[in-house]
């Protein structure tokens, strides 16, 4: 479910990238408090889109109700995104939940690295397993995702396998238009497919593939009030809105062309906790496909 949030987060980066100077004008009006808890913005973004270069960002969905509350929460999903202006692409890697780290000498997910200080924190630790610059985060709660699927008029979706969910039925081969609620059933899914939270995260990027689909079709979508509320309510970042003009303006094509991709570990029982234990080989994979996407022509 958090991962499905932050990906129709990402919608908002790409379908804005069609509109320039007036969805600016829009979001800046509408989604001001996106900084309420986080005044500082990140620097790097704004040098690298003032610029035109590709930029690397993550994107967090957290276990919380409600952002900015006392209790932070764990990021769930945790997912970088390369944004290239120049290859006109975007590609995304989701890193597990569960994937054993070395952080401040103490063995965690990574996903704990957040709750144990800030999304600066998640951020250096995604940074340090993949070796990585990273030039801002986009954090997304929990409660926001029937909100900004329903704000886009729905998705389309054709279901991978069989299965039950929440009193919700779905067939394989077969085609649904959800709602915002359906699309989380769809999404959240996880013991009953063969393939796990790897499964889930297909399912997911599926959603994501509707959702643009939809904007595509109808693109004053983005800048509808319905829209922006829900993106303002439900969203922070340190990315500044200078940057968002910047990729607006500057970053449409990149929007062409969405390619996935998910860092593969193996379950292990260490110390009666499961992790994701990411080989050398498959960081190093991940690693090298990132930096790829952020130095093509």
């Amino acid at each position: 479910m958090k991962k499905i949030l932050v990906r129709v987060l990402l919608v908002l980066l790409v379908a804005a990238l069609g509109f320039g100077g007036f969805v600016y004008y829009m979001v800046h009006n509408s989604t001001s408090q996106i900084y309420s808890y986080n005044k500082k913005t990140n620097k790097s973004s704004d040098d690298k889109t003032t610029s035109k270069q590709a930029v690397t960002y993550l994107l967090l969905g957290t276990d919380t109700g409600t952002l900015g509350r006392s209790y932070k929460g764990r990021t769930d999903t945790m997912i970088v995104m390369v944004i290239n202006p120049k290859s006109k692409t975007t590609t995304m890697v989701s890193v597990p939940r569960d994937t054993k780290i070395d952080f401040d000498d103490v063995t965690i997910k990574i996903n704990a690295a957040y709750s144990y200080g800030s999304s600066g924190t998640a951020m250096e630790a995604v940074e340090k397993l993949l070796s990585i610059k990273l030039d801002g985060y986009l954090l997304v709660n929990m409660k926001g995702l029937e909100q900004l699927v329903d704000a886009v008029g729905g998705v389309t979706v054709t279901s991978p396998l069989t299965f039950n969910y929440d009193n919700k039925s779905f067939i394989k081969g077969q085609s649904y238009n959800l709602n915002g609620s359906d699309a989380l059933k769809f999404s959240r899914m996880r013991y009953d497919d063969p393939n796990g939270d790897y499964g889930r995260q297909m399912r997911q990027q599926q959603i994501l593939t509707g959702v643009i689909g939809k904007l595509k079709k109808n693109p004053t979508t983005v800048i509808s009030q319905k829209f922006l509320d829900a993106v303002g309510k439900n969203v922070r970042t340190d990315v500044s809105l200078g940057s968002v003009k910047n990729l607006a303006t500057d970053y449409r094509d990149a929007g062409t062309t969405i390619k996935s991709d998910q860092l593969h570990g193996t379950g292990q029982n260490i110390d009666g906790q499961s992790y994701e234990v990411m080989p050398d080989s498959e960081i190093a994979r991940v690693h090298s496909l990132l930096q790829s996407a952020i130095d093509a022509k």
